[in-house]
């Protein structure tokens, strides 16, 4: 079974997995903001190490690939993209959503439909909605919450909101039976590994030279206030 080295830093959790097939052999994750670019590649040599494994063991990298947050997506592309190439392994990427609605699905006994949702500033988010069994029935769009967001659908099905964009949305429609909210879920990085898996074993990988993160939105960048 292939072993895939996995890193996801779409958010402010920075998390790194190893994963043999279905198998998640080690995983850890750090609750602490802005420490991509300190601690990412210290947390997966301590990874490696812990599971006595050499670099060379390794048979593709996966990399959380978007929507998110532009610096974290940046950060973890780019060390993916540079174990890549040094070690000359596939590149695989996976969708930030999808890993997260992967990972609530293995739960998922009411056969709700999944809605992950990323804080994009106000009351913005990136989301998209998951079938039961994980097949994609709304993409990954940009969405502006209000009170009337998913009420045809909550008015048929029951819904799992998840994710740090949900938070915000839980007080528009908490008289809503169908909806239903899962707290403190943020994106995994064995979750990633689990897609990935599959995408190896169908040889989707990425161009290494090209890739880019799915940013969704372009960057914009704040001018400082002048000061008085």
């Amino acid at each position: 079974m292939a072993l895939l080295l996995s890193i996801e830093t779409s958010t402010t959790v920075c998390s790194v997995a190893l994963t043999r097939g279905e198998v998640v052999l080690a995983t850890q994750k750090l609750f602490l903001e802005k420490s991509h670019s300190n601690l990412l590649t210290i947390m997966i040599q301590d990874l490696m190490k812990s599971c006595n494994l050499e670099f060379s063991d390794v048979d593709g990298i996966a990399v959380s690939k978007g929507p998110g947050s532009y610096t974290g997506l940046r950060i973890g592309v780019s060390t993916a993209k540079g174990l890549a190439y040094t070690l000359g392994r596939p590149l695989i990427a996976v969708s930030t959503l999808a890993a997260m609605a992967y990972e609530v699905s293995r739960y998922n006994t009411e056969e709700s439909l999944l809605v992950p949702m990323l804080d994009a500033r106000r009351m913005e988010v990136y989301t998209a909605t998951y079938e039961p069994s994980m097949e994609i029935r709304e993409e990954v769009r940009p969405l502006i919450l209000d009170e009337l967001s998913f009420n045809e659908t909550l008015a048929r099905q029951t819904v799992l909101f998840f994710g740090d964009g949900a938070t915000k949305f839980k007080p528009l429609i908490s008289s809503m039976d169908n909806a239903k909210f899962i707290e403190g879920l943020s994106p995994s990085a064995w979750a990633i590994g689990q897609i990935a898996f599959r995408k190896y074993q169908e040889n989707q990988f990425e161009d290494v030279a090209y890739f880019e993160p799915f940013y969704l939105k372009a960057f914009q960048a704040t001018t400082p206030k002048a000061l008085l």
